[in-house]
């Protein structure tokens, strides 16, 4: 079983993110740089927002945050370069699930838009917690292109293969412990092929 991650993975989501929060720094009136947000994605918006807003604030403007998500982001969102080609290799030998550390229904509506044809959904998840859901989904192998992608394979006992599409370098990414790096989800069809 193959688990993927969403953000910078599968799909582009600069674009979308980006309109959220600057969004949000009209709201907040928090000088919040978009283009900075959107270089290191990966952690949850809250990790995000620690960076920019007063801590008490925290919770509330993540909560109005994924309430914009859907409002504002979706329509520019596009798949990564070989999204498609390398879930369908994936599902040709086993099942596949989503991981990401997204509000699970907002990366349910990416998947449901763009068409990916991923098996179920985990949102909320991040470095350890996604280790854990790949444990218990039986995962042989993680997709992603974070570094705490690979830790969270790693943690797992999985098989981790980074993308290097992502905040990543393709050596921070073997330096966190990934088997394989790939230039992109492009080159995942012929690494399957090969194990």
């Amino acid at each position: 079983m193959t688990g993927f991650d969403l953000d910078m993975t599968l799909i582009d989501s600069r674009p979308g993110i980006k309109a959220v929060y600057d969004q949000l720094a009209v709201e907040t009136g928090a000088r919040i740089d978009t283009d900075l947000v959107v270089s290191r994605l990966g952690p949850p918006v809250e990790w995000e927002l620690e960076h920019w807003l007063p801590e008490p604030e925290v919770k509330h403007w993540a909560d109005r945050y994924r309430e914009l998500y859907p409002l504002i982001a979706l329509d520019l969102v596009t798949a990564m370069p070989g999204a498609y080609e390398a879930v369908e290799a994936a599902n040709k030998v086993g099942r596949t699930i989503l991981l990401t550390a997204k509000h699970a229904p907002n990366a349910q509506l990416h998947v449901d838009r763009l068409g990916l044809p991923v098996g179920e959904v985990f949102g909320g998840a991040w470095r350890e917690a996604k280790g854990v859901v790949l444990r218990e989904q039986g995962a042989t192998t993680y997709v992603g292109d974070h570094v705490h992608d690979m830790d969270a394979a790693r943690l797992a006992g999985v098989v981790g293969v980074a993308v290097a599409t992502g905040p990543s370098t393709a050596d921070d990414l073997r330096d966190a412990g990934a088997d394989t790096v790939l230039t992109t989800l492009e080159d995942f069809p012929d690494w399957l092929d090969r194990r």
